[in-house]
């Protein structure tokens, strides 16, 4: 983690990114993001600012209206309900999810996902659990078995949804309309947080929980500018591979998957170029 112009900022998969919330503004100069990524050593900057466009290829998936019950219709309405009746919902202290049975829920919700990334090990997890500052919610059965969580990150007055993880077998018990309608009350009718983030747009791997989001409980797309930054060698191969970018995404080599996300967000960031 270091700062930089009142910002801290911090690595991940080899780009270097701020710690703030999305509706901060972030403004660099072309000056600016030369010296921070010389001083970081970072591939490449990745930042959004422009908060409240009307349009564009990059939002975050986030609620800032508070949940009630009656504002769904009878379909969504019922199957809260039904969650809400076969399921127990409540925080947790993150111990209770470092645990075997936490690992088995990750493991089966992480299997379901179409990603180039691996499963963390069972000691891995526990230790990315317990180093946690996240706040923590767990999903029960009605014979105490453990069949979802999550884990939230607070910041600047909002709830970063940082991730979920359902157990694929019990979904009939409707554990994800419990759970995220009882977090969406607790967070913002109860701590009046200004609004809950599901984060940005997904470029990683398919998973569909923005769009369900979105569908079943008033969610939206809160359309924002995405901005990249490269170190020099990085832009060259950036713009050498560009032209081949509808070729490449059919190799199925995880260093090739890496180069398509990475490609993807440069389709994005030029999008902009022209508004």
């Amino acid at each position: 983690m270091i700062e930089y112009k009142g910002v801290k900022w911090y690595s991940y998969q080899g780009a270097l990114l701020p710690r703030v919330a999305p509706h901060y503004e972030v403004n660099l100069t072309k000056e600016e993001q030369k010296e921070l990524l010389k001083i970081s050593k970072a591939l490449f900057l990745r930042y959004t600012n422009e908060w409240d466009r009307n349009s564009g290829e990059f939002w975050y998936v986030i609620k800032d209206k508070e949940e009630s019950l009656n504002s769904y219709k009878s379909r969504e309405r019922n199957q809260i309900k039904k969650g809400l009746k076969n399921c127990i919902v409540k925080r947790v202290d993150k111990s209770l999810i470092a645990t075997k049975e936490g690992y088995e829920v990750y493991f089966n919700a992480f299997n379901n996902y179409d990603t180039f990334h691996q499963a963390t090990t069972i000691e891995e997890f526990k230790q990315d659990i317990l180093t946690s500052i996240d706040e923590f919610w767990a999903v029960y059965n009605h014979e105490n078995r453990l069949i979802a969580y999550a884990n939230n990150f607070i910041e600047e007055g909002m709830c970063h949804y940082n991730s979920m993880k359902f157990y694929p077998k019990f979904l009939n018990l409707y554990p994800s309309y419990a759970l995220i309608y009882t977090m969406d009350e607790y967070y913002l009718n109860q701590k009046k947080y200004l609004y809950v983030n599901d984060g940005a747009r997904s470029i990683a791997h398919g998973t569909n929980i923005q769009e369900f989001l979105i569908k079943k409980f008033h969610f939206k797309r809160q359309h924002c500018k995405l901005n990249i930054a490269y170190r020099w060698e990085i832009k060259i191969l950036v713009s050498l591979l560009y032209p081949f970018r509808d070729i490449i995404k059919y190799f199925k080599f995880t260093l090739f998957d890496k180069i398509v996300i990475v490609l993807k967000q440069e389709e994005i960031r030029r999008s902009f170029e022209s508004k």
